[in-house]
């Protein structure tokens, strides 16, 4: 079914990458109130907003997840600005380094876990009581008060490569996928829908850049079905369908979209 989305929506890590194209997806979807959050500036996003869509209202906010009171106002500052929040992209997070358990060292270990898992728990504990507060925006069945996605990964459905030995980020998005499977039992009968993506690889500048320096990633390259790595644009469609009513019964799912790597 073709779906439009209409209302506010919070992304985090949307100064680029897969939260820069997830804005692009839900703008070309029909969302024209955007919070975007980052710690970095978020202008390039901005810009191509504006570009082509110029009826759009943006909010930036400098956010790091890692902060409590930061992410407890950023909400506040969004439902100020628009009143609402009815499509939240919990996407910020780190890689870490490519260390095995015996070569990690405790505190990187704790702010991979820090950005990757507590703040997406606190990002999405913030819109929760949010959007618990909202009314659903039509009394259609397949209507909610508020989506939450947020961004797992392959690796939170299965242990990393031996080529890329990321023990903390593989811990990080399994916590998310738990996450996500947790909140959406409880707050699913509430009216609120809960969704996990868990992308493969993707053509990021960062894993641009590292396919130029070494063969690690071509060789992962190699094992995927598909033979490619997808581009950020099908990781922004695929959280705006789970966004949309087209996705509708799904409650608590971890959308795998990595060109065939896991079924193997």
């Amino acid at each position: 079914m073709a779906f439009t989305l209409k209302g506010v929506a919070y992304i985090t890590g949307a100064g680029s990458g897969i939260g820069q194209f997830a804005a692009y997806a839900l703008a070309r979807q029909g969302v024209r109130s955007f919070a975007l959050l980052d710690r970095n500036p978020v202008t390039s996003t901005v810009t191509e907003l504006n570009k082509k869509y110029p009826d759009i209202s943006v909010k930036e906010i400098r956010l790091d997840v890692a902060d409590e009171s930061a992410v407890n106002d950023s909400i506040l500052q969004t439902v100020k600005e628009f009143g609402r929040i009815d499509y939240a992209v919990n996407n910020a997070g780190i890689g870490g380094t490519l260390k095995t358990t015996d070569q990690v060292d405790l505190d990187d270990f704790q702010r991979v876990l820090a950005v990757n898992t507590t703040g997406v728990w606190m990002c999405q504990r913030a819109q929760i009581r949010q959007m618990l507060k909202q009314e659903k925006p039509s009394e259609f069945e397949r209507s909610y008060r508020g989506s939450i996605v947020n961004t797992a990964s392959m690796y939170g459905t299965l242990a990393p490569s031996l080529n890329v030995p990321s023990t903390a980020y593989c811990t990080s998005k399994h916590a998310v996928v738990g996450l996500t499977r947790a909140d959406a039992i409880a707050f699913a009968p509430q009216g609120i829908k809960i969704n996990a993506i868990c992308p493969g690889y993707v053509a990021t500048p960062l894993i641009a850049s590292s396919m130029n320096q070494n063969d690690v990633m071509e060789r992962e390259r190699m094992k995927i079905p598909l033979q490619r790595l997808a581009n950020m644009e099908e990781i922004g469609d695929s959280i705006a369908f789970l966004h949309s009513e087209a996705s509708s019964y799904m409650v608590g799912a971890s959308l795998v979209v990595d060109g065939g790597f896991t079924i193997q």
